[in-house]
């Protein structure tokens, strides 16, 4: 009789036990989740160094670009009516640039692509915003800036066209002052 083990005898005391069907997909899906996660915060709450080339359609159906605002420090805030932040930060905002609009800043707006144009025009009448608000309706602003898929995400820009600053939800207001304070004093 041959004494030597046969490579097909079950778990012995070297090889682990694995329960038959004993699914590895959940911890696939955790990892994967995971990576998910970290990609899109590290995106999120990296700001590129340069602002995008990117245009701007006010309600008016004027067209204002980055570019064009090159030279003056300037806030880009995407939002949407149906988000409850947005809406709780607007008169903030609003102060923001009233502080703010005489020393040259500058404001876009953005509403995002899925916000219907009568409500943003209705918001923007009835709280009388200061400041250029712009329909995103085919998303290439959003896309221009990173792939904005949160509301609100603010990006404050220098007159040098660097981004400074990306807030993703409401901005701490006295930080966001003294940024604009430093940028806007700043020459060009």
């Amino acid at each position: 009789m041959n004494s030597a083990p046969s490579s097909n005898s079950g778990p012995g005391p070297n090889r682990p036990s694995r329960s038959a069907g004993a699914p590895r997909w959940p911890w696939i899906a955790a990892v994967l989740l995971l990576a998910l996660i970290g990609f899109f915060g590290y995106r999120a709450l990296t700001p590129a160094s340069k602002a995008p080339e990117a245009t701007f359609v006010l309600l008016s159906g004027e067209r204002v670009s980055t570019a064009q605002l090159q030279g003056k420090v300037y806030l880009v805030n995407f939002w949407a009516t149906s988000c409850v932040t947005c809406v709780k930060e607007m008169p903030d905002m609003v102060r923001t640039y009233d502080k703010y609009k005489e020393k040259g800043l500058e404001f876009v707006a953005v509403a995002m692509q899925y916000d219907p144009p009568m409500y943003v025009l209705n918001f923007t009448e009835t709280r009388k915003l200061p400041f250029k608000v712009a329909l995103d309706s085919d998303g290439s602003a959003a896309r221009a800036f990173g792939d904005v898929q949160l509301t609100p995400t603010t990006f404050v820009v220098d007159k040098q066209g660097r981004i400074l600053k990306r807030y993703v939800g409401e901005p701490e207001w006295d930080g966001l002052h003294k940024l604009l304070e430093e940028a806007l004093a700043r020459t060009a």
